[in-house]
C-alpha cells in the first residue's frame, strides 16, 4: 500500500500520521481528546517520573515542586509523557497533572534578569526584575505579552521570556 504524501511511524507506543486528515487526528490525545502537545503544570510536590507508561516501569526521578510547568508530548491510557524546561522526558500519571497554566522565566544567560512591566509595553514602568528559573502563574497572554504573577510579583512580561506558553499562543 503506497502512502503518498503521508508519513507513518511509531513513537512512544502511538501511531503518528502526518498529511491531510491524518494530521488533524494526530493533534489530539487518544485518551483525553486534548491537544498534543500542550502545557500543563504539576499538581503535587511529589511526582514520580517513570521510564514508561505503567507503574511497573522504574521511577527515573521525582519532581518536588508543585506548579512546575511541563509539556505533554504523548498519551497512553491514563499516562502522559511530559517534557520539562530542561528537556528531560518521562511518563507521569494523569491525575498528578493540572490544567493550571504556569511558566518558567528563561534568559540567554543565568545572570540576566527579565523585566516585568506594569503594562504590556516595554516603555511602561518596570514592576520587578525576575531571575531565570522563577516559576509564575500565567493569567493571560496575547499579542506577544503575558500577564504573570507569583510570590511578591505581578505584571507583564514578553512572551518569548517564558517556557510554558507557545510563541503567539493566546491564554485567557
Amino acid at each position: 500500500m503506497a502512502l503518498k504524501g503521508v508519513l507513518a511511524f511509531v513513537a512512544g507506543g502511538a501511531l503518528l500520521l502526518t498529511g491531510g486528515a491524518a494530521l488533524a487526528a494526530a493533534a489530539v490525545g487518544s485518551a483525553s481528546g486534548l491537544p498534543i502537545p500542550r502545557y500543563v503544570s504539576l499538581k503535587s510536590d511529589h511526582v514520580n517520573v517513570r521510564l514508561g507508561p505503567t507503574k511497573d516501569n522504574e521511577v527515573s526521578w521525582i519532581y518536588t515542586k508543585s506548579g512546575l510547568p511541563v509539556e505533554v508530548t504523548a498519551e497512553f491510557e491514563n499516562w502522559r509523557r511530559v517534557r520539562d524546561s530542561e528537556g528531560a522526558e518521562g511518563w507521569v500519571y494523569h491525575s498528578l497533572l493540572s490544567g493550571r497554566r504556569t511558566a518558567v522565566v528563561t534568559m540567554k544567560s543565568k545572570d540576566e534578569l527579565a523585566s516585568l512591566y506594569d503594562r504590556p509595553d516595554a516603555k511602561s514602568a518596570v514592576a520587578a526584575r525576575l531571575q531565570a528559573g522563577v516559576v509564575a502563574q500565567v493569567k493571560r497572554c496575547s499579542s506577544g505579552w503575558c500577564h504573570i504573577s507569583g510570590e511578591g510579583f505581578d505584571g507583564w512580561i514578553e512572551q518569548p521570556r517564558l517556557w510554558g506558553v507557545y510563541a503567539d499562543e493566546k491564554v485567557n
